[in-house]
């Protein structure tokens, strides 16, 4: 439930309120409507930035995978959030009661022995979005992902359910169904293209994605989509904090990609392939050279040129590698290599 509470412990006013996601302060909004957070450096991790109150100790949130996305979601739901604090508390405890008491009924009535038809009740748009912020807030993320799209249902032309429709994707995003939060984005996309939380939408489809990056051991398809959708925000909203965030994302993504073509590599060096070893190890001083694998492939193609009998190409990459990575242990072992095997090796 969205909570009010001002700076300084006086009454608060329909503008000035903070949210609150079990029990962790998320943001503020002061007295002039504007927002009154400060957006902290991202973690090292690669998670996002976290919104604090100013003149207040930083609090972390402790879950590595939600901190940063939270703050961005629930700023969808300030806006239309403002239209529900008219309400007495009372009555929208009520309103979350009934709703609930709605999903009750409609489960017991699947128990029987065949399907049964459950009958339609139709209820106001701010009854149905107040038990979804409800239920959201108390972490029951599938039940408020339904009663968002029943936001949608049952008032389509209401500005709520366009609301509703990004809160739904992150209510499958934070219960870490990726594939109906992909869809409810994408959704939105399609009825709201020009919309100004289109952005958000793009984001969130990417980090979708971005959660289910495996192993290298594993298929990297899911990694290349993620590169995709990343590169997308990036492109489309270049100066979004959004694109922000993407671009650090992107740099974590292709040294994954990097790290996946180094372990082909290297299992085919063992095997003595060195011709199909050397492309991959090309592929990544092309495509990955500004990853940390960068300086192991140079090393390892000065490998696979000796074996192959071209000491020429081999010194290429040897000078290469010195010369962007004079201190690494890799031009060490590249140099003792040259020297061992291809003393005096001249480059024509």
């Amino acid at each position: 439930m969205v909570r009010t509470q001002t700076t300084n412990g006086s009454s608060t006013s329909p503008k000035d309120f903070s949210f609150f996601f079990n029990g962790v302060k998320i943001g503020a909004i002061g007295n002039n409507g504007t927002d009154n957070v400060d957006y902290k450096t991202p973690p090292s991790d690669g998670g996002h930035a976290i919104a604090c109150p100013r003149n207040r100790p930083h609090r972390r949130i402790r879950c590595p995978r939600l901190r940063g996305q939270l703050h961005l979601a629930f700023r969808q739901a300030l806006a239309i959030g403002t239209g529900m604090h008219s309400r007495s508390p009372l009555k929208l405890a009520l309103s979350a009661a009934i709703c609930a008491a709605l999903l009750t009924t409609a489960a017991c009535g699947g128990r029987g022995g065949g399907p049964k038809d459950t009958a339609f009740v139709a209820r106001d748009v701010d009854t149905l979005y107040a038990a979804a912020k409800d239920r959201l807030d108390r972490g029951d993320t599938l039940v408020a992902a339904a009663l968002f799209d029943e936001v949608e249902r049952q008032h389509p032309y209401s500005p709520w359910a366009r609301r509703a429709q990004l809160m739904s994707a992150f209510s499958y995003y934070v219960a870490k169904d990726y594939n109906k939060s992909v869809q409810a984005a994408q959704r939105f996309l399609s009825i709201h293209p020009g919309n100004r939380d289109a952005p958000y939408a793009y984001y969130l489809i990417a980090l979708c994605y971005y959660e289910q990056i495996s192993d290298t051991d594993r298929d990297q398809k899911i990694t290349m989509q993620a590169l995709q959708t990343l590169n997308e925000v990036v492109r489309r909203y270049p100066n979004t904090r959004y694109a922000s965030d993407a671009r650090v994302k992107i740099d974590l993504v292709n040294d994954h990609l990097a790290g996946k073509e180094m372990q082909i590599g290297r299992y085919y060096e063992k095997s003595g392939k060195w011709l199909a070893a050397s492309l991959r190890f090309r592929n990544v001083v092309e495509t990955y050279q500004t990853t940390s694998h960068a300086p192991e492939a140079l090393f390892r193609l000065v490998e696979a040129n000796l074996a192959l009998g071209v000491p020429e190409e081999a010194q290429k990459y040897a000078a290469v590698l010195g010369a962007n990575y004079p201190g690494s242990k890799w031009y060490e072992k590249a140099y003792k290599l040259m020297q061992k095997y291809a003393p005096g090796t001249v480059v024509k």
